[in-house]
């Protein structure tokens, strides 16, 4: 190894003596070496060695030697050599001032793609970790950089690089007695160790648990270790000599087995103290065995040994061969009683079953990650990401290491099949982060306008502009994962109309185009309430009546505040001559002499002004209303009023309902008379017609209404413009002799193309 070492460092002042000449051709030349898989650590390490050497990183630890951790930490678990000198060239990365370019030429695209990648995620991890986060916001961004590290890069070879050098730096940490900054190890406990758990990298997330917990919480740290120390010896010996014991009596048996003691670590016997509230002495599992047999077979013949050399203990067996956990983890558990009484832990399965359990396979992190209130019955995993990433990750590490080993040499894209499968399933959520390092998840294809309303309405409704990592983009841009998204606003205003255009692309999340619609909407009404209230205040400064309050003036028609009363009022759908009856005092009942001088001379047998009867009077003048248009047959009533006669009114009619309400008094009961021959009357009716506009719209509608011979006296338009385009609302007043005639008529509307609503009024 001094040799080795010693020619990398040669090979690196050959490259710096280079790089002061040509810095870009000879370094590529100085690298290039035969390909043989021995010899990738060195040459990547002698690339890396001038760049990195003296080089602090923003943890204190000398950039090489972390390097050379993180590659020892990799060839621990089986990653391959390509993966070990991708160490030394994602921190070498740092230092070049084109590490894509320099690192492709030198090393192949394979090894460029998977540094750029890692050194994008080395730089959104170190700034969210530097944003100051409280409470609910920073469970809710630690969780975010869980699914971030998982969903921002197809090549799970970076995780396993990241991971890697995370433990690396709890190491040195540990090693150099400093503390440990508090962010740092909360992320390595929240983050890093489920991720390692997720991976099914054992030896990794014990560690980094272990380590983040002595950082975290020293006292209870000291307290569990004290523990374990003072009966060590102890029982490491009762663990060897019953592991020799029942290795020999499975031997004996004609069992092949290998009989392993099961480490217990730190963290986890705080976590078990913690959850089931036991002292250390019911911690059962703190002396462990695990049997590992050739088949299932084999499997259920150490258990009946096991269980006839000593006793077991009751509600403490678990066949998870017969029925396994959910994500496929299989084996038996089981605790018995050693000689002294004492109990021990002993796991018993297939070396398929192991293999399948420490590669990540079947991991059981869903109950493992649930933290202290896990063993307590709450479930860790139930959300739609984690069913993904558990259906995702299967063999993925044992995959993704094959992979290495089976195409080392050879230039493979980031698509590659063990890669691309397991990143398929987060396609539909990327991950960016605002100015502040704040993460924002958004759907996958989101715009900067989606990015805005996600952080806030109000943002997104003022957005004018977007820097895309510091570069101006149009606002119709798709954002990737990764990137920091930063929005220019005006002082004041909305959203634009465009925004709604599916073709132009500005919105793609549902939740912002209901935001966008919704401010429409809001302006729409604003501009009704204001059109409302200006009639209002018209109407009482015309009637001498300035000083009423508007909220008891609503409240007195029957609406919760003036808002309500002004948005009928603005939509035409309320009479300003209710308001103004309401204020006015009550006038008295016509005398009969009123009522004889509201007589008018008509021809005998002629039917009164209307076609209308007033019932025991003759002749009295009437009127009808305009308010809701009355015409035979339609039921009516009378209202008494002053100089003007009696207003006919339907029955149905909410004026004539209120009116008759307040002044029952002035309620006279009316009918219809009969016209007279030859002379039939004509009545007016409102017809109200919704329809999606287009050109010709009211000229195919009035066509309809002519072939039914049926005149039109009047009509009113209004366009509406919304996201389905622009709708119009049409009322057309028309005479009619019979209201019953204008179903038929409603009908021949109804079929004009484009209408999609007529009724009367």
């Amino acid at each position: 190894m001094k040799t080795s070492v010693s020619s990398a460092r040669a090979n690196a002042a050959t490259i710096v003596a280079l790089t002061e000449a040509e810095p870009a051709d000879r370094l590529l030349d100085a690298a290039a070496a035969p390909s043989d898989n021995t010899v990738q650590v060195q040459r990547a390490r002698a690339f890396a060695e001038p760049l990195l050497a003296g080089q602090p990183l923003d943890t204190g630890e000398d950039a090489l030697e972390h390097a050379d951790g993180v590659a020892v930490i990799l060839e621990g678990i089986g990653a391959a050599p390509s993966m070990r000198a991708a160490a030394y060239l994602v921190y070498a990365g740092d230092y070049l001032q084109k590490p894509e370019e320099v690192v492709s030429k030198a090393f192949g695209p394979s090894y460029a793609s998977l540094v750029m990648h890692t050194r994008k995620l080395v730089q959104i991890q170190r700034a969210a970790r530097e944003a100051q986060f409280d409470g609910e916001q920073r469970a809710l961004q630690t969780e975010r950089v869980r699914k971030m590290l998982l969903a921002f890069s197809r090549d799970l070879r970076v995780v396993l690089l990241r991971l890697a050098s995370r433990l690396q730096t709890l190491r040195y940490f540990a090693a150099q007695k400093q503390p440990c900054p508090q962010a740092l190890a909360r992320e390595s406990m929240q983050v890093f160790a489920p991720l390692a758990n997720r991976l099914g990298i054992w030896q990794i997330k014990w560690e980094i648990e272990d380590l983040a917990f002595r950082f975290l919480q020293p006292e209870q740290y000291k307290t569990v270790a004290r523990l374990l120390d003072e009966k060590r010896i102890e029982r490491e010996q009762q663990v060897e000599a019953f592991r020799q014991r029942l290795a020999e009596q499975l031997n004996s048996h004609g069992i092949a087995a290998e009989v392993q003691g099961r480490p217990k670590h730190l963290y986890s016997i705080w976590k078990k103290m913690q959850g089931k509230s036991l002292g250390f002495d019911r911690v059962l599992d703190v002396r462990a065995l695990r049997v590992i047999v050739a088949d299932v077979p084999a499997c259920y013949a150490a258990l009946g040994l096991v269980h006839q050399l000593l006793p077991p203990l009751a509600d403490e067996f678990d066949d998870y061969i017969a029925r396994p956990k959910a994500n496929g983890y299989q084996s038996l558990h089981t605790v018995v009683l050693d000689d002294a009484a004492r109990p021990v832990e002993v796991q018993i399965r297939t070396r398929a079953m192991h293999e399948h359990a420490e590669h990540g396979v079947a991991a059981h992190w869903a109950y493992k990650e649930a933290g202290v209130k896990g063993y307590a019955g709450s479930v860790a995993a139930d959300s739609d990401f984690d069913a993904q990433l558990a259906e995702a990750r299967k063999s993925v590490l044992r995959q993704l290491l094959a992979w290495e080993r089976d195409f080392v040499g050879q230039d493979r894209p980031l698509d590659a099949p063990a890669v691309a499968d397991a990143g398929a399933t987060f396609d539909d959520r990327i991950y960016v982060f605002t100015p502040q390092a704040a993460i924002v998840e958004l759907t996958a294809g989101a715009t900067p306008i989606d990015f805005a309303y996600a952080v806030h309405t109000d943002l997104g409704h003022r957005c004018r502009g977007a820097r895309i990592d510091g570069a101006m983009v149009p606002l119709n841009t798709a954002l990737k994962n990764g990137q920091t998204v930063e929005v220019t606003t005006a002082k004041e205003g909305g959203p634009s109309m465009d925004w709604l255009n599916a073709d132009l692309g500005y919105l793609h999340s549902p939740r912002s185009k209901a935001k966008v619609r919704a401010w429409f909407n809001a302006r729409a009404q604003a501009e009704t309430i204001a059109r409302g209230r200006e009639a209002v205040e018209r109407l009482l400064q015309r009637i001498g009546k300035t000083v009423v309050k508007l909220d008891d003036l609503a409240s007195q028609l029957g609406f919760r505040q003036a808002d309500a009363l002004f948005e009928v009022v603005g939509k035409d759908e309320f009479s300003l001559r209710t308001i103004e009856t309401l204020l006015k005092p009550p006038e008295p009942l016509p005398s009969v002499d009123e009522v004889i001088a509201l007589r008018k001379a008509r021809p005998e047998g002629e039917s009164p002004k209307g076609g209308v009867l007033v019932v025991g009077v003759e002749s009295l003048l009437t009127t009808l209303s305009r308010c809701c248009r009355p015409a035979p047959p339609d039921a009516i009533g009378g209202y008494v009023t002053r100089g003007k006669g009696v207003a006919i009114h339907r029955s149905a009619c909410s004026n004539f309902r209120q009116m008759a309400q307040r002044l029952p008094e002035r309620v006279i009961s009316v009918a219809w008379g009969v016209p007279r021959a030859g002379k039939d009357a004509l009545y007016p009716v409102d017809v109200v017609v919704e329809a999606a506009d287009r050109q010709g719209l009211l000229r195919d509608i009035s066509e309809a209404f002519s072939k039914d011979r049926m005149n039109v006296t009047g009509v009113k338009t209004q366009s509406v413009r919304d996201s389905g385009g622009s709708t119009a609302f049409m009322t057309f007043t028309v005479e009619v002799a019979d209201a019953a005639r204008l179903a038929q008529v409603l009908r021949m509307v109804g079929q004009v193309s484009g209408v999609r609503a007529v009724r009367r009024k």
